[in-house]
């Protein structure tokens, strides 16, 4: 790897850890102020809750007995190590912005499941009577990037498609 990849690589790392960092300040901030359950109304459509999730995505396994928090700790890590080595290889800068993204979110995620056996969230979006599961900056950096990812695949394919007769 030359010496501008590897800088490059630190750069989107950067990214990633920012993102992390961000993420932790924002969930120490709502434990500090809020008890679980408590609701905090911002917007007709937004508030801030104190709440924590065993599971996944939409508490997806909550419920499993406790197993799942090592399961997605080795998910989360091994997760982690394949995006390092693909910011590595290089690519466009949406493409590299969205594996950061990714990268970081993951990570924030990781400390708290690790340390806490929990993800803390506290992004609640309703709107008469329907609610959406709560969330936190790092499933934001999550969503964002791989939505980067996605529009980069699309950039790409009309960059390879063959010129028109």
């Amino acid at each position: 790897m030359t010496t501008s990849a590897r800088a490059s690589r630190w750069r989107w790392i950067g990214l990633a850890a920012a993102v992390a960092v961000l993420d932790h300040a924002a969930k120490a901030l709502v434990q500090a102020n809020l008890r679980p359950g408590d609701e905090v109304p911002l917007l007709p459509f937004l508030s801030l809750v104190l709440t924590f999730n065993t599971g996944a995505a939409f508490s997806f396994l909550a419920d499993a007995g406790g197993w799942q928090r090592w399961f997605f700790t080795a998910v989360a890590i091994a997760a982690s190590v394949f995006i390092v080595w693909l910011l590595g290889r290089g690519g466009s800068r949406a493409y590299l912005a969205g594996l950061a993204l990714i990268l970081g979110g993951a990570v924030g995620n990781l400390v708290d499941r690790f340390l806490l056996g929990h993800v803390v969230d506290f992004v609640l979006l309703h709107w008469r009577g329907w609610t959406y599961p709560a969330f936190n900056l790092a499933d934001s950096a999550i969503t964002l990037g791989a939505a980067l990812l996605i529009a980069d695949s699309f950039r790409q394919r009309r960059a390879d498609a063959p010129a028109a007769p």
